[in-house]
């Protein structure tokens, strides 16, 4: 009774600590900031998040208790921010991603030496303060000053419906976009350029007469930047913090000048929906996939062997699942480009796995020629999925000297040899034993 006990409370316990996964951080700059950014929060409570709102200088603040991190994902709505309160600093936040934590930040042109150099560990830099990204061909009718709110189009999106939306490219509307450009570490491969400016934008401040050449120009200017790294963490940086604002999710976009610029008039910015794919993207509700049932064997048999042999012929499996929001349930991965390494020290065999269309991912081969110590390993890294990495190990044996071929075609020459070395010994032989001296008979008989 007391087994089936703790057993029913485990059954009750482990959904409600699988729903645990997405506690969320939010740090603001005042809690009175959260009524303007409402629509966005909704959402994101619409997808099963846990919210928890601090402002970003609370003397109490920390993500760690006991050694345990206490969040699984940080938003930081707070741009000009100059220290973080609390155990919070850059370190600790990066320390967060490092351990597998995702991070969402908006900045501004009031940008705060605290998100600048964090978003600078990340390989991503924000223009100095007080500058602003300023388009002079493609801007809002509303902005009748200093053209600083940009329209952006969805031409200027990265091809990755994973991050984007399935559909983003062909009915996303355009972008209200106000705040500080960014640019990236070049040196870094890992950061994501998700959204840039058009040819025709450029980042300075808008108070100032250009006297110098500004730090981001035309397409290397970016409005939106995104980062995973190889622990499969992700981060996000904006440039905007209203993007995410009410006001922006509900305004209308109107080009001054639609002609010239090749933006329609939409009654509702697309910001919403950007937004919404970002955050389903940078809190791994999007693009994550698992591995199981990974089985290798000799071809035709079901279980492994305890070492191959060189020039067996083998088969491998494995299959693949992706998580999808929409159904919030792991289905069949149909990726068509997933490849078999087989490895000791480098590749001796890479081959495509076949998928069968239901997540499992087939492949026979024949082994190589040389003995030793190998690896089945399969490596995918696409851009917006979470990296697989599967190694098995397995041992490949010489052939024993039963399992040799006796004759071998190369060799006939030396068999031939052989065995007219052995039939010139049996003649000589023969006539050594059985042939007659004449002379020496005829000595004997005198």
């Amino acid at each position: 009774m007391r087994v089936s006990f703790f057993a029913i409370v485990f059954l009750v316990c482990m959904p409600l600590a699988l729903c645990t996964t997405k506690r969320t951080l939010v740090l603001l700059e005042n809690l009175s900031f959260r009524e303007s950014f409402s629509q966005y929060f909704k959402l994101l409570r619409d997808n099963g998040f846990e919210l928890s709102f601090r402002t970003a200088d609370d003397s109490t603040l920390t993500l760690t208790k006991y050694g345990e991190f206490l969040y699984d994902n940080l938003i930081i709505f707070a741009p000009s921010i100059r220290e973080f309160g609390g155990k919070l600093n850059t370190p600790a936040i990066t320390d967060f991603v490092d351990n597998g934590g995702n991070l969402l930040v908006a900045g501004s042109s009031s940008i705060g030496e605290a998100v600048r150099e964090l978003a600078a560990e990340c390989g991503v830099e924000y223009d100095e303060e007080k500058t602003a990204l300023i388009d002079h061909l493609r801007y809002d009718a509303k902005d009748t000053g200093r053209h600083t709110l940009v329209i952006a189009d969805k031409r200027n999106l990265l091809d990755a419906p994973i991050i984007i939306g399935d559909n983003a490219k062909a009915s996303l509307k355009p972008l209200l976009y106000r705040g500080v450009a960014m640019t990236a570490d070049s040196a870094n491969p890992l950061v994501l350029p998700i959204l840039h400016a058009d040819s025709t934008a450029y980042s300075f401040n808008p108070e100032r007469s250009i006297d110098d050449y500004p730090n981001a120009v035309g397409q290397a200017a970016l409005l939106i930047a995104g980062l995973q790294a190889r622990n499969n963490a992700r981060a996000v940086f904006v440039g905007s913090l209203e993007f995410f604002s009410d006001e922006f999710f509900g305004a209308a976009v109107e080009p001054a000048d639609a002609a010239a610029s090749g933006i329609a008039t939409s009654e509702v910015s697309g910001n919403r929906d950007l937004a919404l794919s970002l955050s389903q993207w940078v809190f791994k509700q999007r693009g994550v996939l698992r591995f199981r049932d990974v089985k290798h064997s000799l071809a035709g048999e079901s279980a492994p062997p305890e070492f191959y042999t060189v020039k067996d012929r083998v088969q491998y499996s494995i299959t693949i699942d992706i998580y999808k929001p929409e159904t919030g349930r792991w289905e069949p991965f149909k990726g068509s480009d997933v490849q078999l390494e087989f490895v000791r020290i480098d590749p001796f065999v890479r081959t495509n796995l076949r998928s069968d269309g239901k997540g499992a991912f087939r492949a026979e081969f024949q082994l190589p020629d040389v003995y030793g110590v190998y690896q089945f390993k399969v490596d995918y890294t696409r851009v917006g999925l979470t990296g697989l990495h599967s190694s098995t190990l397995v041992s490949v044996r010489p052939l024993r000297h039963t399992q040799y071929d006796r004759f071998i075609v190369a060799a006939y020459p030396y068999y031939v040899s052989a065995f007219s070395m052995m039939a010139g010994l049996f003649l000589f032989s023969f006539v050594f034993l059985y042939h007659r001296d004449e002379a020496a008979e005829h000595k004997k008989k005198e």
